[in-house]
């Protein structure tokens, strides 16, 4: 769904999850960015803003446009899980001309869940922006918006305050090479205001879709004995490494089909930035293998900007995962980098899932990830030299799936998720 700006709130309002300001520029906020968004909450939590042709004539003629894609926000992107009035069509995307039904958005609880804490921290930290005010008049306009703001989150009932609590998610991924289905119970904890860092608290659509991927044919991934190496059996075991692991999902799917094979060994290491999201990681590790001793995965802290690679992360790993990663072009990047260093040459795979976010602040992501890894037939001389390259090899695109929205998962923005194989090819 496109940004509006506040002369179409009475005709179209926004999720806000796509058009909340991001706190972390506080002081920076507008006024009027402030009227904008509470009248978008109210229009879709309370009532519609009634608009006649002169009302959206002023309010056009003073409304800036909020930005339609910020590389630096720093609020909380969409979560992974579907709305339970979502349109049941895999091929829908909403578009500007599609019908909208602001009763669907109103019930999807992660959307309202998000406008919560939004409110919650605006009003908490209200008075770093009251003190930007540039005039006793626009202390005053700035207190009155506080005070709408503090009514508006109050409206929210407690019952409907209930979703900041964590909750558990099953789910049962059957196996396409063999009888049963893996089974994997994930905590998905409370979203933290204001950081987009701890994202992983939530489980995502794209890690969902690829973990039953995984399940119908662990030979692609190589997570079967019958698909390993020569090199990963004298080793020791199969390698794998979740990078931005979240709530460990990929990470767990792995180590439970290989739970059943005893010729095998895995080491399976899961990692993320956020201390908070590596709690929750390991949570949900005990909770999906209670009795293993040792755990079958371990989790360790990995910042993909300044990454530290020692212990177990210090060995190469035969396929490393990824699933909904990245949201700036710096994480390509990053994400690149650190599989330069870690994916075993030369038959390790990198196995990555995106989001086709067609609208919104993260809209276009994927392409951030085609710049920085070529495409296998792209030619020896694509890229620099030290860009992903080691030994006379480089890390290229093998492979490009577009798989399509499937019924009950993702959100009804993500338009798509596009699955990528990167592996090593000669310079």
């Amino acid at each position: 769904m496109a940004v509006q700006t506040s002369q179409n709130l009475c005709v179209r309002p926004v999720a806000p999850t796509s058009s909340l300001p991001p706190l972390s520029r506080l002081a920076s906020i507008t006024p009027t960015q402030i009227v904008h968004t509470l009248d978008n909450l109210r229009a879709i939590y309370i009532d519609p803003i009634p608009c006649s042709p002169l009302q959206k004539k002023s309010l056009l003629s003073k409304a800036p446009m909020l930005p339609k894609h910020v590389l630096h926000d720093t609020s909380v992107p969409d979560s992974g899980y579907a709305s339970a009035e979502e349109d049941e069509d895999e091929d829908d995307v909403t578009s500007e001309d599609a019908p909208f039904d602001v009763d669907t958005l109103r019930a999807d609880t992660f959307e309202r869940d998000h406008a919560i804490r939004w409110l919650t921290s605006f009003t908490a930290r209200s008075d770093i922006w009251l003190s930007a005010s540039d005039s006793d008049t626009d202390a005053d306009a700035r207190a009155s918006l506080v005070d709408d703001a503090a009514a508006l989150l109050s409206s929210f009932t407690s019952e409907e305050e209930e979703g900041d609590e964590a909750i558990t998610r099953p789910f049962d991924f059957p196996k396409g090479e063999a009888d049963g289905t893996v089974h994997v119970e994930l905590n998905d904890a409370p979203l933290l205001n204001d950081d987009h860092t701890s994202v992983g608290l939530q489980s995502w659509a794209s890690a969902i879709i690829l973990a039953e991927r995984m399940c119908t044919a662990p030979s692609t991934f190589g997570l079967s004995a019958s698909s390993l190496k020569t090199t990963q059996a004298e080793s020791g075991g199969p390698r794998v490494l979740e990078l931005g692991a979240g709530t460990g999902l990929l990470s767990i799917v792995a180590a439970k089909l290989f739970e059943t094979d005893d010729s095998v060994t895995p080491t399976i290491v899961a990692t993320d930035y956020h201390p908070s999201v590596l709690a929750n990681l390991s949570v949900n590790i005990e909770i999906n293998f209670p009795s293993a001793s040792p755990s079958p995965v371990s989790v360790l802290p990995l910042d993909w900007e300044h990454p530290v690679y020692d212990g177990t992360l210090a060995a190469p790993f035969d396929a490393v995962l990824a699933a909904d990663c990245v949201y700036h072009p710096s994480h390509a990047r990053w994400i690149r980098d650190c599989v330069t260093d870690t994916l075993a040459r030369p038959h390790g795979v990198f196995w990555m899932i995106m989001a086709l976010r067609l609208t919104g602040r993260h809209e276009g992501m994927y392409e951030t990830v085609e710049a920085v890894f070529p495409r296998a037939n792209a030619g020896t001389g694509a890229g620099s030299e030290a860009e992903g390259k080691r030994d006379g090899l480089r890390l290229a695109i093998l492979d490009v799936q577009h798989l399509g929205r499937k019924e009950g998962v993702g959100r009804v923005d993500e338009g798509g998720y596009r699955l990528f194989k990167i592996g090593w090819v000669p310079c």
